[in-house]
């Protein structure tokens, strides 16, 4: 190879490429949003194939380290923020902290009926009355969390009286009390159209979406459906054993 990357029996060679790329961005060679050597480029200074430096860049397109542009480049991204799945945190917080501006637009705040899975959900039968929320969060200009929450009433009589574009649900469920239990489920989905337009996707990307419910005093107070761009956020814990 012209440079940067050594012959080894130990990793494949698209590896190689991806250690090579991921060095220089961590060094700070390459910068947040800098536009990284084309693929041309980059078989000239790594010696490999064209289709192995296009595999390199699509995984880590896919893990966030880069963005691509089409007829345009591939370039730095900006680290996506972490949040730890063993403590709740209010997303605006989890923005503010990574030095970026909060906001949140209300999509939805009224009643539902319980359907079946929701009734299982909350241990109920179906038709049982809920209230059900559903709010964008903002990163600065750019959405990057769908917030879809199922509230017992029971717990939370005043839910739809609440100016969620200021107090959001989780200080205001906070406020009524902590919960007892949580449990946190994950999946990897593909949006649906509607999830797609209010994250602004301009095509189908994968998203995480994580599913959370919450206990008070025995009893299933919330149910809340959480969707984030793969691309801009990533779910993670720590917990000591």
């Amino acid at each position: 190879m012209a440079t940067g990357i050594a012959e080894t029996q130990a990793i494949t060679r698209y590896e190689q490429v991806k250690q090579y790329i991921t060095a220089r961005i961590k060094r700070g060679e390459w910068k947040v949003g800098q536009r990284l050597p084309s693929e041309s480029e980059l078989v000239e200074i790594t010696g490999v194939s064209r289709m192995t430096v296009h595999r390199a860049l699509r995984e880590l397109m896919t893990e966030g380290m880069v963005t691509r542009a089409q007829g345009v480049g591939t370039f730095v991204a900006r680290p996506a923020p972490r949040a730890e799945l063993l403590q709740l945190h209010d997303i605006a917080d989890d923005i503010i902290a990574s030095g970026h501006t909060h906001h949140s637009r209300v999509i939805t705040l009224d009643t539902a009926r319980a359907d079946v899975d929701l009734a299982m959900s909350f241990d109920q039968r179906p038709g049982s009355k809920l209230f059900h929320s559903v709010i964008v969060h903002y990163e600065d200009d750019t959405p990057l969390q769908v917030e879809e929450r199922y509230v017992s009433p029971h717990f939370a009589p005043d839910y739809l009286n609440q100016d969620f574009s200021i107090a959001h649900p989780h200080r205001h469920l906070y406020h009524i009390a902590e919960p007892d239990e949580i449990e946190h489920v994950i999946f990897a989905i593909t949006p649906s159209q509607e999830l797609q337009h209010l994250l602004e996707l301009e095509t189908p990307e994968a998203c995480l979406q994580l599913v959370r419910r919450t206990w008070v005093q025995d009893r299933i107070v919330m149910k809340g459906i959480f969707t984030y761009p793969g691309s801009r956020y990533s779910l993670g814990g720590r917990q000591h054993m």
